[in-house]
């Protein structure tokens, strides 16, 4: 029986986003997953995040309780999710897992990514119209919404262009809504996003 992980060997992960560390292998009858850890290096420190066997799964560094996980539901799937990441968490991450055969005997095999994390601008935003479009009768509702990638939080401001060319701000928030819209509406509207 042939058994081996798979996984890239490098990632780009963005700053306080969040990112899953692909370690897979194909099932293979007669062999059975005992244990699976996950560690990594640091610049300056080292250790084991994550071990799961016999009694479950474990979190071991602290910096990363409640940030790490892997799913439970589907063999062969061992990858790393890890939410909220940090500059600091960039390092190389090793996937180790070990089989046991019917003979008893333990086979082990690992692999190793290594991450970097990024901070990202927001991008341009583009602006998505409701159902109706941007064509909309007197007295329906309607909106806009602001959407746009980077590093989160995302913060989004909307205007409108006034007669004299000037931005008249309206709100902060993604989504600009009208209950009952008036003829007066009609204009030019634009959002703006921004992150740190």
């Amino acid at each position: 029986a042939f058994l081996d992980l798979s996984g890239p060997s490098e990632i780009k992960a963005v700053w306080k986003g969040s990112t899953t560390l692909p370690c897979a292998y194909v099932p293979v009858e007669d062999l059975v997953q005992q244990t699976l850890t996950w560690s990594v290096v640091h610049d300056q420190s080292s250790g084991t995040i994550f071990r799961r066997d016999g009694s479950g799964d474990h979190v071991l560094l602290s910096e990363y309780r409640d940030r790490v996980s892997v799913p439970k539901d589907a063999t062969g799937n061992v990858s790393l999710l890890i939410l909220n990441l940090e500059v600091s968490d960039r390092g190389t991450y090793t996937c180790h897992v070990t089989w046991k055969a019917s003979n008893n005997s333990l086979i082990a095999k690992e692999i190793t990514t290594k991450v970097e994390v990024v901070k990202v601008a927001a991008t341009k935003p583009i602006i998505r119209a409701g159902e109706l479009g941007l064509t909309v009768p007197a007295g329906a509702s309607t909106s806009l919404t602001c959407e746009a990638s980077g590093s989160p939080p995302i913060s989004y401001r909307w205007f409108r262009s006034t007669l004299e060319g000037k931005a008249l701000f309206l709100s902060t928030g993604a989504k600009l809504a009208w209950d009952r819209l008036q003829p007066s509406d009609s204009g030019t509207y634009f959002c703006e996003a921004a992150n740190r």
